[in-house]
């Protein structure tokens, strides 16, 4: 120490004991190693008279002769005596010498203040939090020091401190020390440990430093040898030991036993665990399952799928219809749901299985598993949610879409308490919401939605899910901001299925906003999405959008194979009105932008009267086409469409009928809706409100001119000539009564944006 550091206390006692005025000293100098006991005899040594005091450092250490002697010398009143020494070991000899001492010099850690002095302001903070303090590991500049003192301890308390620096509580270390509390006073008087009796950080790294490999190995064996032996929770031990390459039985069955308290409420460490464990000696077929289950559900379904499926192609594996089911999950997320079903038939999932049939239209098959889960299988909380799940899909499809919605919140609610510690394909709160969705019962999705994020329900792999469906029903809604934040929130990392919703959400979002450029620069994901997520029951919203976006484009081939698949997966299921409904309703949008009236008159044909909200509203569009628009009949069909949720379709409706019709009075009546379907501010007056009717033709030239197209992209893109879309714009200004160019794309930029 190139300074000593005293309080003032301890300083004037120095200076007393210097000038005579404490005569005979008699002082005990008992505190922890490297607590500064030697550096203060040094100090008193440079400032007495050696002939009149005797300083004796190590006291503990000292043999009885040598104690006794120290005894004898302190009869002798006119020679002064301070003894330092350790709280232990306490031999009687030394235990008699410090009784005849009148006094004591008390020496405590630094605090912040003091430590600053030594090492200065800026690493004052981070020394002290690394020390506690303590003055001689302040004042260290290497590591060694430390790990040469800890050289010359004794065994049995080097061997303590090893096993408290692997964890180890008081309880597990009373298993393997005869005199635990005696061996922790051993500990405490190396000065290493902190007044709450856990090692200072300072001596963590000089232990990992100094004890061999195979001796730290040696104790961590002992250890879970005893932790499993004894029971009780493993975790706290088993975090710190992971990645250092332990082996051996005991601690193979300990990272196993621990990755099972772990795979609950952390799957990500209990994926760490099994792997600890199997490098530890546990056979992978043994714990294949778990393991798969815990990478799985962390969100690794690479990982999952590799383990599952070694596990199952394992015959010897206890697991293997446990590691089929993880598979079978993992397969539903990465849109292969045909296989999924079938993996989850083989592992006797019926429910899973029966959910998974009805969503590739295979209904034979999904009937047969109704009900076919393990007879024997307590009626648990998870296990009727999954099984009303079930239900609920199967009554969409055969029944009553008001049973199955209803059938569906009651077994997301169900699910609630325990959702977020099982692994599932689906949760019944997304099977809900997409119910809701095809039936127009929004208000019902969106609370369902929120509170299985709330509580976690599917665990973090089902999490993206139901923040994409949030984000879906915002967009419907027409507010689309909201839509873009959750749709954000959803993050980027994302299995097929959930990207595939994500994807379909970006189209129609640039869809609404009339944004051909991001609509075109999407276009490709889309195409690429729906290659690699087969069709199934539970995606056919995000495949009507495509239909449109494919429509609005023109570039009906490259979706039309995956629409066929949709189509004859709902004929093959019985045409059910809640899942054919919305396909021709997007069948309906995509035939009005391609100019196919005779497809459009299809579609509303097929709709029927279920919802109603939409077959009111083909209806109405049908008779719009025509240039047959009935104000009345249009204004109550678009709200309709927004009492169903419907917003920005029924705002739409109005909108587009107010363009069409010659009716001034109808016009503004219309356009009046829209605004207020879509909560609009009024305007300042209604002569604002009347929009010029454009054709069909002319809105399709006005939009791709907005997008910055020039009259021959246009034409070619319409299949038209350059001089008719130039007519095509001349119109338009004259209708307009624009005086330029740019005041005529401001006018319509205007209208359509209405």
């Amino acid at each position: 120490m190139t300074e000593l550091i005293l309080d003032e206390p301890t300083r004037r006692l120095c200076a007393a004991i210097a000038d005579g005025s404490l005569a005979p000293v008699r002082l005990a100098v008992v505190a922890p190693g490297e607590y500064g006991k030697t550096a203060l005899l040094d100090h008193l040594g440079s400032l007495c008279d050696s002939t009149k005091i005797r300083l004796v450092d190590d006291a503990h250490l000292l043999g009885e002769d040598e104690l006794s002697a120290l005894g004898e010398l302190a009869s002798d009143e006119n020679m002064g005596l301070v003894v330092a020494a350790r709280p232990r070991p306490r031999p009687a000899g030394l235990t008699e010498l410090l009784g005849r001492m009148r006094g004591q010099i008390v020496l405590r850690p630094f605090d912040l203040r003091q430590v600053e002095q030594v090492v200065g302001a800026e690493r004052a903070a981070a020394v002290h939090a690394r020390t506690g303090g303590v003055p001689g590991l302040v004042t260290r500049r290497d590591i060694a020091e430390l790990g040469h003192s800890l050289d010359h301890s004794d065994p049995a308390t080097l061997r303590l401190l090893t096993a408290i620096e692997a964890g180890a509580d008081f309880e597990l270390l009373a298993e393997d020390f005869d005199d635990v509390a005696g061996q922790i006073e051993l500990a405490r008087a190396t000065g290493l440990l902190g007044q709450d009796g856990t090692l200072l950080p300072v001596a963590v790294s000089a232990l990992r430093t100094v004890v061999p490999v195979e001796q730290r190995d040696a104790v961590r064996r002992r250890l879970a040898e005893l932790s499993l032996l004894r029971g009780g929770p493993l975790l706290p031990m088993a975090r710190n030991w992971l990645g250092e390459g332990l082996s051996g039985t005991y601690c193979a069955g300990f990272f196993t036993s621990a990755a099972g308290e772990a795979l609950a409420a952390e799957p990500a460490l209990a994926a760490r665990l099994y792997s600890a464990a199997v490098d530890a000696g546990t056979p992978a077929g043994e714990i294949g399952a778990r393991w798969a289950e815990a990478a799985a559900r962390s969100g690794d379904l690479d990982t999952a799928l590799r383990l599952a499926d070694q596990t199952v192609a394992n015959r010897e594996a206890e697991e293997r219809r446990d590691a089929a089911g993880v598979a079978a999950v993992a397969l539903a997320h990465r849109g292969s749901l045909d296989r999924s079903a079938e993996l989850h038939r083989w592992a006797r999932a019926g429910s899973f299985a029966a959910i998974g049939f009805f969503g590739t239209g295979r209904l034979t098959e999904a009937l047969a598993q109704l009900g076919g889960s393990d007879e024997d299988a307590p009626p648990t909380l998870l296990s009727g949610a999954i099984d009303a799940m079930a239900r609920g899909i199967a009554e969409s499809v055969t029944g009553s879409p008001a049973v199955a919605l209803s059938t569906l919140v009651s077994a997301a609610e169900l699910l609630e308490p325990v959702g977020d510690s099982v692994l599932l394909p689906d949760t019944p709160a997304a099977l809900a919401a997409i119910v809701a969705l095809h039936s127009g019962e929004l208000s019902i999705a969106e609370p369902v939605l929120s509170r299985a994020l709330a509580s976690g329900s599917g665990g973090v792999i089902l999490a993206a899910r139901h923040r994409l469906l949030l984000a879906w029903i915002a967009m419907v809604r027409g507010d689309l901001t909201l839509a873009e934040e959750r749709l954000a929130a959803a993050g980027s990392a994302l299995e097929p299925r959930d990207w595939l919703m994500s994807v379909a959400l970006e189209v129609g979002l640039a869809r609404r906003r009339s944004d051909l450029t991001a609509l075109r620069r999407i276009w490709g994901q889309a195409c690429e999405a729906v290659i690699r997520h087969r069709v199934d029951l539970f995606t056919l919203l995000a495949f009507g959008e495509f239909e449109v976006a494919a429509a609005r484009l023109g570039d009906e081939a490259r979706i039309a194979p995956h629409l066929k698949q949709a189509r004859d997966l709902v004929t093959a299921l019985g045409d059910p009105p809640l899942w054919s409904a919305p396909l021709h309703w997007s069948g309906l949008h995509a035939a009005i932008l391609a100019e196919h009236p005779a497809e459009a008159e299809q579609h509303v044909a097929a709709l029927g009267d279920f919802p109603p909200a939409l077959s009111a509203a083909a209806r109405s569009w049908l008779r719009v086409l025509r240039g047959d628009v009935d104000a009345v009949e249009v204004e109550a069909a678009a709200r309709g469409l927004h009492a169903a949720g419907l917003w920005w379709d029924g705002a739409r409706l109005a909108g587009q009928a107010a363009i069409r019709t010659s009716d001034r009075k109808a016009m503004v009546s219309l356009l009046d809706c829209a605004r207020a379907l879509r909560g609009d501010p009024e305007p300042e007056s209604t002569e604002d409100a009347v929009a010029p009717k454009l054709s069909d033709r002319e809105v399709e030239v006005a939009e791709l001119v907005l997008d910055g197209l020039t009259y021959k992209q246009v034409g070619e893109r319409l299949f038209i000539s350059a001089k008719t879309v130039e007519h095509h714009m001349a119109r338009m200004r004259q209708r307009l009564g624009a005086s330029t160019r740019s005041d005529l794309l401001s006018h319509l930029r205007e209208l359509l944006t209405r």
